[in-house]
C-alpha cells in the first residue's frame, strides 16, 4: 500500500513556528508521561516495563499530537517524524534481538558458565565491585561500545556477583560507570565522534578536553565502589556457597578454558571495527557450535523437556530456556529469555520513539529548550542550559543520539557568541547526554541496558555513579569557571 507523505515546514519555517507555543502546552505532555509512569510504578513496580508504561508513553505521544494539530502540525508531519525515530532506533532493536540470542546460545553453549566458574576462582569479593568497573572499562575502551561490553562482560559479571551475594543492581551500576566511562574515552566510540563532528571540534581535542571532567568523576566513583566492597564483601561467609556453585557449575557442563576464546573472538571482531550486529551474529553461531559439539550430553538431558537436542538449541536462541540444579542461586543464572525476552524492551523503545517523535514535530521539545537559553546570562548559567537540554532530551526524545546532535545544533552559535571554545559545548553533551542516557528507563540505551543484565533502570540507577557525578562535574567546572578554554 503505497502512502502520501506531506512536505512539512523547512527548518527556519518550523523553528519560528516553535518559538510561538505557549510554554505550558509544550511541557504538558511530559508532566502528563512523569505522572502515568510514577502512577504505573506504584501499581506495577518492577513490571511496570512488561506494559504499563509502553501505554504511558502512546498516551503521552497521543496527547501530544491532539494538543499541537490545533496549532497547525499535521498528523503526516508527526507520523514522518515518528517513522524517521523508528529508523533511527531499528540498528538498536536489532542488535537487541541478537544479543538475546547470542546470551542463549552461550548459556547453552557453557560459555557464560565457564566465565562463573573461573571468575569464582579469580575474583576477591573485597574488590569485585570495583574490578567490575575497572574491567568494563577497559574493555569499552578497547571496543569504544558499551553496548556490546554489557552484553558479553556484563552479562557474566552480573553472574558472578550474584553468586557472591551482591545486589544486581550495585553490580549492574558499577558495570555500566565503567563501560560509558570508557565508551567517552575511546576514539572508536559513535557517540565521541558525534559529539565532536557536530560542534566542530577534533576528535582528540575533545576525549583531552572530557578527561578534565571525567577523570575525577571515574576516580570518585572507583573509590566508592572500592569501600562499597569492603563494607559489604565478606569472603568467609560465601567460600562455601562458591565452592557448591562450581561444583554444580562443573557436574552440569563440560567447561574448559578454550571456552573463553569464543567471547574473545566476539571482542577482537569489535576492535577491528566490525558492526555490532555481525559480530554478536558470530557469537551466537559459536555459542551453537559449541552446545553441539562440547555440551551434547547436556542437549541430550534437556530434549526430555524441549524435544530434540536440535530444538533445545533452538528453544535457546529464541525463547525461554531454564537449567535445573539442586543449587537455588545457580537456577537464577541458568535461564535465558533468547530473543522472545527482548521483546518487552523492544515494545517499550517503539513506544518512547513514537513519543519522542511527536514532541519534535509538534515543536514542543524546540520550544521548551529555546526558553532554557534565552534565561541564561553566564558560562556557567549556559552549561547548565545546554545540560538541562541534554537531559531533557533523553527523557522526552528517549535517544542519546537526539541527546547530542539537537543541544549541539541549539548551542553551538551560543557558545561561540560568549566567546567559549566549542570544546566545552562538545564535552557537555558528553557529560550530560551520553551518560544520562543509560539512567532513563524509556530511553534506548536505559531499555537496552536493562534488558540484557536483567536489572531494571531505576534498581542500577541509584549505583551508576559514574554516570551521576559527570553531569554535577561538568557543572562544577562551569559556575567555578575551571578551565574553560575560550576563543581567542
Amino acid at each position: 500500500m503505497q502512502q502520501n507523505v506531506t512536505q512539512g515546514p523547512n527548518e527556519e519555517e518550523a523553528a519560528e513556528r516553535d518559538v510561538h507555543r505557549p510554554l505550558w502546552l509544550a511541557v504538558t505532555p511530559l508532566l502528563a508521561l512523569f505522572a502515568l509512569l510514577a502512577f504505573n510504578v506504584s501499581v506495577y513496580g518492577d513490571d511496570s516495563l512488561s506494559g504499563a508504561n509502553q501505554i504511558a508513553l502512546i498516551l503521552a505521544a497521543a496527547l501530544a499530537s491532539a494538543l499541537s494539530m490545533p496549532l497547525g502540525v499535521r498528523w503526516s508531519e508527526i507520523q514522518n517524524k515518528m517513522l524517521e525515530n523508528l529508523l533511527a532506533a531499528a540498528p538498536a532493536i536489532l542488535i537487541l534481538l541478537m544479543v538475546g540470542a547470542l546470551v542463549g546460545s552461550w548459556l547453552v553453549g557453557g560459555i557464560v558458565p565457564t566465565m562463573i566458574y573461573y571468575g569464582l576462582q579469580i575474583f576477591n569479593p573485597a574488590i569485585f565491585i570495583f574490578s567490575c568497573c575497572l574491567l568494563t572499562i577497559i574493555a569499552s575502551m578497547v571496543t569504544g561500545s558499551s553496548w556490546s561490553t554489557s552484553a558479553t562482560l556484563g552479562v557474566a559479571l552480573l553472574s558472578i556477583g550474584y553468586t557472591l551475594g551482591f545486589n544486581p543492581g550495585l553490580v549492574a551500576g558499577a558495570i555500566i560507570s565503567g563501560a560509558y566511562f570508557g565508551d567517552k574515552m575511546s576514539p572508536l566510540s559513535d557517540t565521541t565522534n558525534l559529539a565532536s563532528g557536530v560542534t566542530g571540534v577534533g576528535l582528540f581535542t575533545h576525549i583531552r578536553y572530557m578527561i578534565l571532567t571525567s577523570g575525577p568523576s571515574i576516580i570518585i566513583s572507583l573509590v566508592i565502589y572500592l569501600v562499597l566492597g569492603f563494607v559489604l564483601g565478606t569472603p568467609t561467609a560465601q567460600e562455601s556457597a562458591t565452592a557448591e556453585t562450581q561444583a554444580a557449575l562443573d557436574q552440569l557442563f563440560n567447561l574448559s578454558p578454550v571456552l573463553l576464546v569464543i567471547p574473545g573472538v566476539v571482542i577482537w571482531l569489535i576492535v577491528k571495527k566490525v558492526a555490532a550486529l555481525p559480530a554478536l551474529f558470530v557469537g551466537t553461531l559459536l555459542g551453537t557450535a559449541s552446545a553441539v559439539v562440547l555440551q551434547y550430553p547436556l542437549l541430550v538431558q534437556l530434549s526430555a523437556e524441549y524435544g530434540s537436542p536440535y530444538q533445545v538449541v533452538m528453544q535457546a536462541v529464541y525463547g525461554d530456556i531454564a537449567l535445573q540444579t539442586d543449587n537455588a542461586v545457580l537456577d537464577e543464572l541458568l535461564q535465558s529469555g533468547g530473543m522472545g525476552g527482548m521483546l518487552n524492551t523492544i515494545w517499550l523503545i517503539i513506544t518512547a520513539m513514537m513519543f519522542g517523535g511527536a514532541m519534535e514535530a509538534s515543536g514542543f521539545l524546540h520550544k521548551i529548550t529555546s526558553v532554557l537559553i534565552s534565561r541564561v546570562h553566564s558560562t556557567g548559567g549556559l552549561v547548565s542550559a545546554a545540560a538541562g537540554t541534554c537531559l531533557l532530551t533523553n527523557v522526552s526524545a528517549s535517544d542519546q543520539y537526539l541527546a547530542i546532535v539537537v543541544p549541539g545544533r541549539m548551542f553551538v552559535r551560543a557558545f561561540r557568541e560568549r566567546g567559549l571554545a566549542p570544546q566545552n559545548l562538545s564535552r557537555t553533551l558528553e557529560d550530560c547526554g551520553t551518560v544520562t542516557s543509560v539512567l532513563v528507563p524509556w530511553n534506548t540505551c536505559g531499555a537496552f541496558h536493562a534488558g540484557v543484565l536483567g536489572v531494571a533502570t531505576l534498581s542500577y540507577a541509584p549505583w551508576a555513579f559514574f554516570c551521576l557525578i559527570s553531569p554535577l562535574m561538568t557543572l562544577l567546572f562551569a559556575w567555578g569557571n575551571i578551565r574553560i578554554a575560550r576563543l581567542p
